[in-house]
């Protein structure tokens, strides 16, 4: 595959896609408190395949993008010590049933992923022992999860529809079951290197919303309720830290998934 062109990396502003899912608050924290950031940074807010394709197409200049778009690129960098991480269950990642693992017959591969829909498909091979009709799903596909359709899920959305459905299976502790290791949903990623000086000024912005877990959900919070869910979730389901064992985790998740030969995003669905 053809690598675009990044411009100059001694532009004035940096291109910045990030997800815009709760679960990067955190983040988003930090970057709306800086004016550092506001002064260099270009930033888009997206689901995560159009992260993805941001990147691939040389878009922008850094993403917090799916792992599972790495096996594609020529070249990649991990920037920061951050990333999208779970060490067991992660709430918001979910693949949805009216019947167990054994009746489902065919699976809806949310649009607005790429790490989860490639996951799933290895939990189903290596853990579960199904081989489930995958079809990439369009927007609205969650009416369709029914019977024995079932579907991945990603994002906020899991926390509205997760309890109308009999079978809730959380994949990164589906995951954590077949490896005993966390796992790393999206990193920060570039296709070139970055200034080192951007790499650590960047690392410390988006870290200080990660000091201050409480005041990030007060803010985001619709009333005490969602605060102390929101709270919950950024302290104990997210696991924010790009350690060793999290890295561990995701080269071992890609190479399973060049033993899938799963399609690239080219030739994925993922619309906007």
């Amino acid at each position: 595959m053809m690598t675009p062109p990044l411009p100059m990396l001694t532009q004035e502003r940096f291109r910045v896609s990030i997800v815009g899912y709760q679960n990067t608050l955190p983040f988003q924290f930090g970057l709306e408190q800086s004016d550092w950031a506001r002064q260099y940074l270009e930033i888009s807010k997206d689901i995560p395949s159009v992260c993805a394709r941001k990147l691939l197409a040389g878009q922008v200049d850094l993403g917090l993008v799916p792992v599972a778009i790495l096996p594609d690129l020529d070249e990649f960098h991990l920037n920061t010590s951050y990333c999208i991480g779970a060490n067991g269950r992660v709430n918001t990642v979910s693949l949805l049933s009216q019947v167990p693992l054994d009746q489902i017959t065919r699976v809806l591969l949310d649009y607005q992923s790429r790490s989860s829909v490639a996951l799933v498909r290895v939990l189903a091979r290596e853990l579960w022992g199904i081989e489930p009709e995958w079809v990439q799903a369009e927007p609205g596909y969650e009416r369709l999860i029914a019977g024995t359709t079932a579907g991945v899920v990603i994002g906020d959305r899991v926390f509205a529809l997760a309890e109308r459905f009999q079978h809730n299976f959380d994949l990164a502790h589906e995951w954590q079951k077949l490896t005993g290791l966390p796992f790393v949903f999206a990193a920060w990623v570039s296709r070139r290197p970055l200034p080192q000086a951007f790499v650590e000024r960047f690392d410390q912005v988006i870290g200080l919303g990660l000091q201050q877990l409480d005041r990030v959900a007060e803010r985001a919070a619709n009333g005490p309720a969602h605060q102390r869910l929101l709270a919950n979730y950024f302290k104990h389901d997210i696991d924010y830290l790009l350690d060793e064992p999290k890295r561990l985790a995701m080269k071992l998740f890609l190479e399973k998934l060049r033993q899938l030969h799963l399609p690239s995003p080219e030739k994925a669905c993922c619309p906007a």
